[in-house]
C-alpha cells in the first residue's frame, strides 16, 4: 500500500478497463453484486471533502499524501443481489433466502476478492494504490456519487507515489511468519 502520491492523474478509461478486468473475481452464486465507480483526477477533492471531516484530515499524518492520488474507485456491494439469487431454484435449498441466514455475508467477501484483484492489477499496470476502508461518512458518500441500494466496501485510491510515504507502525510488530501461518491438515 502507497499513501503518498505525486498527483498525476491516472487515465480514466484503463482504470474502467482495469475494474471490469477484477470482476473477474468469484462472486458466490455468480451473484454479481459487486460494483465499482470511478473517481477522475479533478473530483477528488471534492470526494474527499464528503469522505471525510477536517479534524480526521488535521489528525491524519498520510491525509495530504493520500490527497494526491491520481484517481479513486468506490468499490460497493449489493446484499440484495446475493438474497434474490439464492431464492432461485437451484440455490433456494440453502437457506440464505435472507440477508441475515448468511454466516458470512459473502457480499462482503466478494467485494474484498474483486478489491484484491483491482489492487493487483494495479500494480501489474506499474501504478501504485491503497485501500481505505469504509469507517465514517458510508451515506454522504454514497449520497455524492448518486449510488443507491448499495453498501461502501472501501476506496481505492490509485496513483504515482511520490517516495515521501511513511512506513506503517504496524509493520514492526512481531508476527508469526507467512510459513508459521500455513499447516498441513
Amino acid at each position: 500500500m502507497v499513501r503518498s502520491f505525486d498527483a498525476t492523474p491516472v487515465d480514466p478509461e484503463w482504470l474502467d478497463a482495469l475494474c471490469a478486468t477484477a470482476m473477474w473475481a468469484p462472486t458466490a452464486g455468480n451473484s454479481a453484486g459487486v460494483r465499482m465507480h470511478t473517481i477522475i483526477h479533478s473530483m477528488l477533492p471534492e470526494y474527499l471533502a464528503v469522505a471525510t471531516d477536517d479534524a480526521t484530515a488535521r489528525r491524519s499524518r498520510r491525509f495530504e499524501g493520500l490527497a494526491r492520488a491520481g484517481a479513486a474507485v468506490l468499490v460497493t456491494s449489493r446484499a440484495q443481489d446475493y438474497v434474490r439469487r439464492y431464492c432461485e431454484p437451484d440455490k433456494a435449498g440453502s437457506g440464505l433466502d435472507e440477508a441475515s441466514a448468511w454466516p458470512i455475508p459473502y457480499w462482503h467477501t466478494d467485494a474484498a476478492m474483486a478489491t484484491m484483484a483491482l489492487l493487483l492489477l494495479i500494480e501489474e499496470g506499474g501504478w501504485a494504490a491503497t485501500i481505505w476502508g469504509n469507517f465514517r461518512h458510508e451515506a454522504e458518500v454514497l449520497e455524492w456519487a448518486g449510488i443507491e441500494g448499495e453498501s461502501l466496501f472501501a476506496t481505492v485510491l490509485v496513483g504515482r507515489p511520490d517516495g515521501r510515504d511513511e512506513v506503517s507502525p504496524s509493520l514492526t510488530r512481531v508476527v508469526p511468519s507467512r510459513v508459521e501461518r500455513v499447516r498441513r491438515v
